[in-house]
Parts: C-alpha cells; structure tokens; sequence
C-alpha cells in the first residue's frame, strides 16, 4: 500500500502544473463550503446570544387596540402571576439626539430602574436608573459604549449633556450610565444601519408623549416550556380586568428566534447546494485530468504489465493519485477557509474558532469526489492490454 501512494506521489510530482491547477479546483469549492457552513453556525450562535441578551428569550405584551391601556395597572397585575419572573415597561420611539453640532437618529428606549435584569443591560460607567429617577421624571439617560466612542472618541463621556428629541420636545438630558447592549454584534456588522441606543427613565418618556401607556411590557419567566400557558394567562389576567378581553396580544420571542434561525439554515443549505456543485465540477475535472494522464503514460502502464503487474495494482495506483489531490485540495480548501474566517471575524471584532466538524466532513467529502472521479480513469488504465500498451509511443 505504501508503495502504490509513493508511486503515486511520484506520478503527480510529474506535472506539478497541471496538479497544482487540479488541486486549485478542489480547495475552491472546499472553502466555499466551509466559509458558508462556518458564517451560518457562528450566525446561528451569535443570535441566540445577542437575541437572550437583548432580553427577546421570553414574552412582550403588547396592545392590539389603541383604546386599550397597557399602564402601571397592567403591569401590576402581570407581576401577580406566580410564573411571572420579572415584568418590566418599555416605553419606544426612534428619535434624534443633538450634540457638538451634529444631529444623530437614535432608538430611544423609556425603561425601569431594574431593566438590567430583563435586557441583560452591562454597566461599564456611572450607574443605572434608581427609584428617584423614575418618581422625579428626571432628565438623565444612558447611552451606549459604541455611542460614546464613536462621537466622543472614548467610552466614559458620564456627566455630559446632549440634547433628545422625545415626544415632540427636544430637552438637555445628563449622561448618567455607560452601558453595552448585549454581545454589540448587531452594531459591529450593521453600524451604518442600525441607529444606536439611548436609554431613558420610562416615566419620562410618558410626560415627554403625554401619556401613561407603555409600548410593551416585556415579561421574563424561569420555565421556558410554559410559554404557551403563560401567555393565555397573562391575556385573560389582564383582559378581563380592563374589559379589552381581546384587545392584548403576547408575542413569544422565542418563536421568532427560532424562525429566524430557520431563515439562515435555508440559505446555509442553498449556498452550500452551490458550493457542493463546484466541488462536483472539480470532481469532474479530475477525471479529465486523469483521463490524460492514462493516456500519456500508456506506454508506462503497459512496460508495469509486462513484467507482471495486476489490474489491481494499476487501478490502485491511478485511484491514490486522484484520491491525493482530492485530498490535498481539501486540505489546502480548509486552510484558505478557515484563514478567510479569521480575517473577518477581525475585522468585525467576533472571535472565530475552527469548526472541527465541518472540517471532518470537508476532508472525507473531498476525498471521497477523488475516489468516485477516478475510478472510471483507473478501470481504463487497468483494462489496457500489455501488447497494445507497448505499442503506444
């Protein structure tokens, strides 16, 4: 066996430019896959992170009639519920924020003392909202890091003021609290298109709109699995009290996790459908390249068959060598895949780490379109008569 890979070895070294073009074909496709496969399990698993962090694991009340009110008697009500893990308000418009001459669209939040425990809120300087916040409507917010540094120049700007545009009015808020909004993937990636957050007391923002209504009522529970449950008893709690039975809507945001991930592995498989087309056009021309290489070496295989070589040993020969470039352009596919990975998962500050699996089937995917390839080379080469071989020049 040993000897056949040797002879083999010795066969492709040959013509190294054709191999190295063969085995270019390959690594192609292989980096394909493995780039595609990678952005969607690394997708996958930053979502979930930054969607739980962002505090969209549980359920968001919400109003479907706007006569209908979603206040502090609402939420007191939700908080009763022994399922209920937290209940916080969330007061929501997108606004604009004023400062150094500039003017910046923002998603302005209207949030709780304890919001930290609902969106998973980080505090990198200051503090967060306290209780006399939210009873004195007071004029401080918080803002993001990346809000900080990239209009600042760095991250700790507490005790400076800038205007908010909220409810109609524009008012000079302090800067209390630094915060980071979950893993920061979504503004890495999509900074120019998502606006950046700011965050002020929710009582605020109802004097700011002049009213008591909140936009949701975002509501943690610890049994994950009682989310249908808890939803039916969060609308018949609520509805029947006001007397807007089906004014109130619970969206699960779980659910829409998971439909979202359903969206990436949709396109995660119709990308690698494509790449695994070029890994077949690669197959395809190693068996061309084979195919010549009977061909030239005629003579060759017919001399190994006059002084007693098998059919088997021919047909393995030819198979090793279309097998060693599948599988050195798979490898060589894993290295430049990989390497692609690494570079931008710098460039937009994620850490990529090597999936071993993917790497695993690349390598016995790849090896496996040189075997299929070459067997119809390596029949050829091994059906060759020994007189008719000799006489090929």
């Amino acid at each position: 066996m040993l000897e056949i890979i040797l002879k083999s070895f010795r066969g492709l070294v040959w013509n190294k430019g054709r191999t190295f073009l063969t085995l270019l074909g390959i690594s192609v496709g292989v980096a394909a896959v493995i780039i595609i496969m990678s952005i969607s399990n690394i997708g996958k698993t930053a979502l979930n992170d930054e969607i739980d962090s962002l505090g969209m694991g549980g359920l968001a009340v919400s109003v479907s009639d706007t006569e209908a009110p979603l206040t502090s008697t609402e939420l007191s009500r939700i908080k009763e519920i022994s399922s209920v893990q937290s209940a916080m308000p969330l007061v929501f418009e997108t606004s604009t924020v004023y400062f150094q001459n500039q003017k910046l669209p923002v998603y302005l939040f209207g949030i709780d003392r304890n919001a930290e425990s609902a969106i998973s809120l980080k505090l990198l300087y200051g503090r967060f909202f306290n209780i006399g916040d939210i009873a004195a409507d007071a004029k401080v917010c918080m803002v993001d890091s990346k809000f900080a540094v990239t209009n600042y120049g760095t991250e700790n700007i507490t005790g400076k003021t800038i205007a908010i545009s909220s409810g109609g009015t524009t008012d000079r808020y302090e800067v209390i609290g630094i915060i980071k909004t979950g893993s920061g993937l979504l503004q890495n990636v999509m900074g120019s298109v998502i606006p950046d957050f700011v965050y002020i007391p929710y009582s605020t923002m109802q004097k700011n709109m002049s009213s008591n209504n909140f936009t949701q009522i975002v509501i943690k529970t610890d049994d994950n699995d009682s989310y249908e449950a808890l939803s039916e008893e969060v609308v018949q709690k609520i509805g029947k009290n006001s007397n807007y039975e089906n004014a109130y809507t619970v969206n699960n945001l779980a659910k829409q996790k998971d439909s979202l991930e359903g969206i990436i592995n949709i396109f995660s498989i119709v990308l690698s459908a494509i790449g695994a087309v070029s890994l077949i056009v690669a197959g395809m021309n190693i068996m061309n390249v084979m195919l010549v290489s009977v061909k030239e070496r005629t003579r060759e295989i017919g001399i190994k068959k006059a002084i007693g070589a098998k059919n088997s040993m021919i047909a393995a020969e030819f198979l090793a060598e279309s097998a060693i470039i599948s599988l050195c352009g798979g490898l060589l596919g894993i290295i430049l895949g990989n390497a692609v990975m690494y570079i931008g998962g710098a460039l937009f500050g994620l850490t990529i780490l090597p999936q071993f699996d993917i790497i695993f089937v690349m390598l016995i995917f790849s090896a496996a379109i040189g075997a299929v390839f070459g067997i119809y080379p390596a029949l050829k080469a091994a059906r060759l008569k020994p007189v008719e071989a000799l006489r090929y020049y």
